[in-house]
């Protein structure tokens, strides 16, 4: 379209039209667009000059031209979307003000600058610009990392609604027959004690086991002793084994740290008096041999399998087969991934719904992917989709991976940077839940983003749902940190993404991954070690490794690292010496026990590591000598053993870090106290030490860390009192105290926290009485106080002084599903 045609044309006289409409009826975007009616007025003189001049622009200019109008055009969608948006959806209104916002800034930036300067010459510089800053100022999640809330928080809330409506939706006579099912294998048959579900990848084999197990006839009748497993493809058999005869016994801390006492055998058959009537659902159980090695037969006791084979009927003695989706329940799906309704709306193609609906053969979770993947698309994308669907073989028990094909659809629509995030989630195991710290720090490394666009894509990757964030029960309430929210992704999706990834010679894939645990590297691996390997993401899944059982290999573009295991010793493998350019280097051991690290000196090389993640692993002593770690910014320990990495004899932590801006030290049983050297890190911006039991006080010149911003101290229980030096960190904007029972008060000198936003103080029930509001009162910026019933009045009678202050009465909560983590 020429440049005259479009301004002279109906596309700007329609923009106005739009733009007045919504700055008469929407609030949230009456600036933007009485900024936006003032600038497309300032352009109609520049308009009609060009229309009259008779120049022939040349062609470049009039390209550059063209991508500006387009602007233009996605400003006319924009403006009716909000006009069409309903007044009560205060999220989307939120969205559309800010995309409003920045539509007007594009707008704007035009006129000061290209236009004026060489006639709207370098518009296309300009717009590549703007784009990119229009996607970040689009998904902003602001304050996210001291827990003021965010769209991260919200998008966990609009998946569990989600989540809740997509059960609603298939909960009528569909999956009420399949309840009523496999109910009667489960509770009303004492003569079968291995019961299975049964179907493809896909088809809600999962989402049925989980109705059945909150199904009230189901719980009155096993009194609430239900325990839910996830097998997977390479499961750890002796810590379900462990799992499993725990919560059998009764003995469930047995499950997570000792196996010694569980019987050995399969299928086994122990004579024992009459228990508790028990039910365990394996899911995702992928062979016969593992399955026999979890079947423990007592009475009273039931198992309930989920996979997407059939095993034998003298192991499994009845199955229930999942049916596809009727085509009602299939449209209805489909719809409210597409259209947050449950029926095709007036506006949309009624037979290209029809079509492509009828593609998918019923599969949930086809059903919901792609219809998120064409949530808001034009209709072009549509039957581009349509196309791709119908070269499709059909979807049926002997070609499950054509499912791929249909996924692969969701994913080829995906912003470039997002789809690789998008393929980054092959890199971590199966069926196991990633911290969602691990993940941004990963995309952060390796794409050159800022957390907020990490966050942005991860909520985006959420809504359309190519994965699930889930909260940790602990958190309990939407004014947590980001700390307590997971990643899990459904196995299918992830089977996805390493086709995705390894389409090419393993020498040239950007991600070398293992697809699942296994006692040695792939001999692919092995067998092209003459050539050096261009992965910019390495993931390893072993059990024990020795200095033998690794090849030698090179990494030359390697950035991240990741190493799962399941031992009680672990050799670093010797190729990080050939990883001149990592980045980000994660270790976790899924065993029971803490971990031994062997070939430490490797870390002597890693001069460019700027993100550590150590979990279930004995720290080793830390010292110049052995981890210079000149350029890290950020180190984790999780589950680990660091009393004698944190020797204060040896360990001068601003020699050794003197760039670390975040420490996170969780569930490390063995910190006693703090190295003193720490006071000095100057860089320092988070500290995290949660759960950590034993942790009884805090270095005296704590107030030295004047770039502190974030401290949690959660879930310290011997930690008495806070040092008064606490006054002295200035910059300190969110203090997380909450379950420090010991805790006997705040400090006076906590009023000195000008900068303070945020406290947490949850169940501190030593805490009874507060500093005097006059010391309260110079608390100028907080603006949130989490705490318990009996402390609130203090805090309410402190608003007064406190412009803007909301106390939120926390809710109790207890649950051990974190040791299921």
């Amino acid at each position: 379209m020429a440049f005259n045609d479009f301004f002279a044309g109906e596309i700007a006289m329609e923009l106005l039209k739009q733009l007045i409409a919504v700055s008469r009826k929407s609030c949230l975007c009456k600036s933007s667009a009485d900024n936006l009616i003032s600038s497309i007025h300032e352009l109609l003189p520049i308009i009609d000059e060009i229309k009259y001049s008779g120049v022939e622009l040349p062609a470049i200019r009039q390209s550059q031209l063209d991508r500006f109008s387009e602007i233009l055009r996605g400003g006319l969608e924009l403006a009716r979307k909000v006009l069409a948006s309903s007044r009560w959806n205060v999220y989307k209104n939120l969205q559309l003000a800010r995309k409003m916002e920045k539509l007007e800034k594009q707008v704007e930036r035009f006129i000061s600058g290209p236009m004026q300067a060489h006639i709207l010459a370098d518009v296309h510089h300009m717009r590549f610009e703007t784009v990119e800053r229009f996607d970040r100022l689009e998904h902003r999640l602001s304050s996210m990392k001291i827990g003021a809330g965010g769209w991260v928080e919200e998008a966990v809330k609009r998946m569990e609604v989600e989540e809740e409506a997509c059960v609603g939706i298939l909960g009528g006579v569909g999956l009420d027959l399949a309840k009523n099912k496999v109910r009667k294998m489960v509770i009303g048959r004492d003569d079968l004690s291995v019961v299975g579900i049964w179907g493809i990848g896909g088809s809600g084999k999962t989402t049925l086991a989980n109705e059945i197990c909150k199904d009230n006839q189901v719980r009155s009748y096993f009194n609430n002793r239900i325990l839910f497993l996830t097998v997977s493809q390479s499961p750890d058999l002796e810590q379900l084994r462990a799992k499993i005869w725990g919560f059998i016994t009764g003995n469930e801390a047995m499950g997570y740290s000792n196996n010694s006492f569980v019987p050995p055998g399969r299928l086994l058959q122990i004579e024992c008096g009459t228990g508790p009537r028990t039910l365990v659902v394996l899911d995702d159980v992928w062979s016969l041999s593992v399955l026999e090695q979890l079947i423990f037969k007592l009475p009273t006791y039931k198992t309930l399998i989920v996979s997407r084979f059939k095993f034998p009927a003298s192991v499994v003695n009845e199955v229930y087969k999942v049916e596809m989706l009727s085509d009602d329940e299939s449209m209805s799906l489909f719809c409210h991934s597409a259209f947050g309704q449950k029926s095709i709306p007036p506006t949309a193609n009624e037979t290209l719904v029809k079509q492509i609906v009828s593609e998918c053969q019923g599969l949930p979770l086809a059903l919901k992917v792609i219809g998120a993947s064409l949530r808001d698309q034009p209709e072009m994308y549509w039957v581009s989709a349509m196309k791709m669907l119908t070269r499709g073989e059909p979807i049926c028990e002997s070609h499950e991976n054509k499912l791929f094909e249909r996924m692969a659809i969701s994913v080829d629509y995906l912003k470039k940077q997002v789809k690789e995030c998008f393929l980054d989630l092959g890199s971590f195991p199966e069926d196991k839940k990633i911290p969602l710290d691990v993940l941004i720090n990963m995309w952060v490394e390796i794409h050159c983003i800022d957390e907020e666009d990490a966050f942005a894509i991860l909520v985006e990757l959420s809504d359309k749902n190519l994965l699930t964030l889930v909260k940790d029960a602990r958190s309990g309430d939407a004014y947590s940190s980001y700390y307590e929210i997971y990643v899990t992704q459904h196995d299918v999706l992830r089977d996805l993404a390493l086709h995705l990834s390894n389409r090419v010679d393993v020498n040239e894939r950007k991600r070398l991954l293992m697809p699942r645990r296994d006692t040695e590297l792939p001999r692919d691996w092995g067998r092209n070690t003459d050539r050096p390997f261009n992965a910019q993401i390495v993931s390893v899944h072993t059990g024990e490794m020795r200095e033998m059982d690794w090849y030698r290999m090179e990494f030359p573009k390697a950035e991240v690292l990741i190493l799962n295991f399941a031992s009680n010793e672990y050799f670093l493998p010797p190729f990080i010496d050939d990883m001149p350019k990592l980045r980000a280097l994660i270790i976790i051991n899924y065993g029971t026990t803490e971990a031994t690290l062997l070939n430490f000196s490797v870390f002597t090389n890693l001069a460019n590591l700027r993100s550590l993640w150590l979990e279930k692993v004995l720290v080793p002593e830390l010292s110049n000598a052995t981890a210079p770690l000149r350029n890290l910014r950020k180190l984790s320990t999780v589950l680990c053993k660091v009393n004698n990495s944190f020797n204060p004899s040896v360990l001068d932590l601003p020699q050794i870090f003197p760039r670390l801006t975040e420490l996170v030290i969780d569930h490390c049983d063995d910190l006693v106290r703090l190295p003193v050297s720490i006071c000095k890190v100057n860089s320092l911006q988070s500290l995290s030490i949660t759960n950590c039991h034993r942790l009884s006080e805090l270095p005296t010149d704590f107030g030295l860390l004047k770039q502190l911003q974030i401290l949690r101290l959660y879930a310290c229980p011997e930690l008495k009192v806070l040092p008064p030096s606490i006054g002295e960190l200035v910059g300190l904007k969110y203090l997380d105290i909450s379950q420090c029972v010991n805790l006997r008060s705040l400090p006076r000198e906590i009023g000195r926290l000008a900068s303070l936003e945020k406290i947490d103080m949850r169940e501190c029930s030593q805490i009874v009485n507060l500093p005097s509001p006059a010391v309260l009162s110079n608390l100028k910026s907080l603006h949130r106080v989490i705490c318990d019933d009996e402390v609130s009045g203090h805090w309410k009678n402190a608003k007064k002084a406190i412009p803007g202050l909301h106390v939120q009465v926390a809710e109790k909560w207890y649950s051990l599903d974190w040791l299921k983590h």
